[in-house]
Parts: C-alpha cells; sequence; structure tokens
C-alpha cells in the first residue's frame, strides 16, 4: 500500500499530459504554436515537411517532441528565437526527436540549432546541418545530456569559437552513434563536462578545414571508446583529441581511449592526442592509429596499442542512421 500514492501521482501525471499535433492542418500549424501552449509531460507531434523561418521558445518541463515520419526540417531561415537558436529550450527534462535543425545564424555568430537553458536534455535521431552551431549548453553542473544516432553536420560559424556540438560544464555529456562532421573551423566536438562518454561514433573532417575532431578543455572524466576519428588532409588544427589545454578541474580527471580507429591524413603530421600536464588516471588500450602523429609519453603505450600507415578497413564507417 506504500506504493499507492506514488502510482496515483504517476497515473494523474500521465492523464493530464496531451499530445499536441502540429501540421498543415493541425490545431497548431508550425511548431512555435505549440510551443507556447505546451504543458509539462505533453508530446509534440511535427508532420513531415519543412517548417521556414518558424522559431520557438519552449518552457514545459518534460516534453517530448518528434517528427513523424519522414523527418521534419526546421529551418531557420534569418529568423531566430531570443536572438539565440532555432529552438531554446527552457523547460526541464526534454527529449527531442527525428528532426532536423538547419541554418541558424545570428549577429553574434553563436546561434544554434539547439540552446539548451533547462536542464536534462536527450536527443535522438535528429540532424543539425549548416547551424553556427549544432547544439550549445550552458553550464549546469546538475543536467545531464545525451545524444544518441545523430548527425552533426558543417556547423560552426568559421571563428573557431563555434563548433558542431558543443556542451558546457554540464555533470554528464553522453554521445553514441552519431556521425559529427565537417566542422567550420571549429570542432566537431567540445566538450566541458565533468563526465563526457563517446562512443561507438565518427568524428571526422570529411575533407574539411575543422580544427579538433574532439576537446575537452577542461579535463574531467573521459570516454572515448570504438569511435572511429579522422583528420583531414586541410584540417586547421593538426591535434585530433586534446584534453584540458584550457585548464583542468581540481579533481577527477580522467582520460580513457579504447578501442578507436584514429585515422591522421594531414600533410604534416600532427597529434594523435594531446593531454594536458597534470594529475590525470590515463588509460589508452587497444586502439589503431593510422598516419604520423605524436601520443602522450605514456609507460606501455606502444604495446597495448598498433600503429600502422595502411589505412584500416573500417576507414569509411559511420554509423546507420536515416538521413535527409
Amino acid at each position: 500500500m506504500r506504493f499507492l500514492p506514488l502510482l496515483l501521482l504517476l497515473f494523474c501525471t500521465l492523464a493530464d499530459a496531451a499530445i499536441l499535433k502540429v501540421g498543415p492542418g493541425e490545431k497548431y500549424p508550425v511548431p512555435s504554436a505549440a510551443a507556447k501552449e505546451a504543458r509539462d509531460n505533453d508530446i509534440v507531434e511535427i508532420e513531415p515537411g519543412t517548417y521556414r523561418g518558424d522559431v520557438a521558445v519552449w518552457n514545459a518541463n518534460g516534453l517530448v517532441i518528434r517528427g513523424t515520419g519522414t523527418r521534419p526540417v526546421l529551418d531557420a531561415d534569418g529568423k531566430s528565437a531570443e536572438g539565440k537558436a532555432i529552438w531554446v529550450i527552457k523547460g526541464n527534462f526534454t527529449t527531442v526527436e527525428n528532426l532536423a535543425f538547419e541554418n541558424a545564424a545570428v549577429r553574434d555568430r553563436n546561434g544554434a540549432g539547439i540552446r539548451l537553458e533547462g536542464r536534462d536534455l536527450m536527443v535522438s535521431n535528429c540532424l543539425f546541418r549548416n547551424n553556427q552551431n549544432g547544439i550549445l549548453t550552458g553550464e549546469n553542473p546538475e543536467s545531464s545530456v545525451y545524444i544518441l544516432d545523430s548527425e552533426f553536420d558543417h556547423n560552426g560559424a568559421g571563428d573557431g569559437y563555434s563548433h558542431n556540438l558543443y556542451v558546457g560544464g554540464v555533470k554528464k555529456l553522453v554521445v553514441r552513434r552519431c556521425y559529427l562532421h565537417g566542422a567550420v573551423v571549429g570542432h566537431d566536438l567540445k566538450s566541458r563536462a565533468y563526465e563526457s562518454v563517446v562512443t561507438d561514433n565518427r568524428i571526422a573532417d570529411d575533407g574539411g578545414e575543422s580544427s579538433y575532431e574532439a576537446d575537452f578543455p577542461n579535463g574531467g572524466k573521459v570516454l572515448l571508446a570504438f569511435n572511429v576519428i579522422q583528420q583531414g588532409e586541410r584540417a586547421q588544427n593538426y591535434t585530433m583529441v586534446a584534453y584540458g589545454e584550457e585548464g583542468m578541474r581540481p579533481s577527477g580527471n580522467s582520460f580513457t581511449a579504447k578501442g578507436n580507429t584514429f585515422l591522421n591524413q594531414h600533410d604534416l603530421g600532427g597529434v594523435f592526442i594531446r593531454l594536458a600536464k597534470g594529475n590525470i588516471e590515463t588509460n589508452l588500450i587497444g586502439n589503431v592509429f593510422y598516419g604520423n602523429g605524436l601520443l602522450p609519453d605514456i609507460p606501455g603505450i606502444r604495446e597495448h596499442n598498433d600503429f600502422t600507415m595502411t589505412p584500416p578497413g573500417n576507414a569509411n564507417w559511420r554509423p546507420n542512421s536515416r538521413q535527409n
């Protein structure tokens, strides 16, 4: 009987939730109309199509916002919510599924597909293309961000301060089965999270002019596992993965890289992994390093990893996810 109040609370929460349908002929013709009406725990379903110049601020908590059928496209078309993004998410515990965010640009060159100002976000099966930032979050040590089965394609304003994916000082970031590629001068992934778990992704310059493939500027606990990480011939920076270059956290710093394929195609060589000096627990094991590149001076690194000049067979691997 002691669980009855909790069950009643859950039932009441679900009973209060509504499904808001967005699309031509629906009550809400565009997502911003639904955003104004959405209440905590509602489900917003967006029909296929291109929603051009429609931007929104989402304030409610516990929202599930998802595209139905063929992935709907949210094209900024010169507009932005609060001068920040296509979507500014202020609510907590938000889920975003099966949507494309394109062409976000603002005057301060920091426009994002999604700007997270609340806490706890899950994004799955989404595309972020040609924005100044794909996703941008602020600092919130109580927040977790999960990015799954998504693509980040040519985001960045070209100034080196905007990136495909830029996550601030959150409690935890998880990036899994994603394809991050071709950042415009900036990094493919930049995380200031206290813990970053980056697994089963392809992170690639893809012939563009990105800088780092992955940057963890404040250290923290990092797991980099089973990714294909590629630096192209025209990369802006010779380092592929950087850790702690802007000052590490006082404690809790560790860097683990296992089972990754590092593919360096830069004519001038470069650095596979650059670790800042300091008290860092490190574990590099089972990785394959192709091409010329420097590595940290860690005992046993040559014995526990493979080095080759022959391109690995999975160099062009990419995650399976629906594309536009």
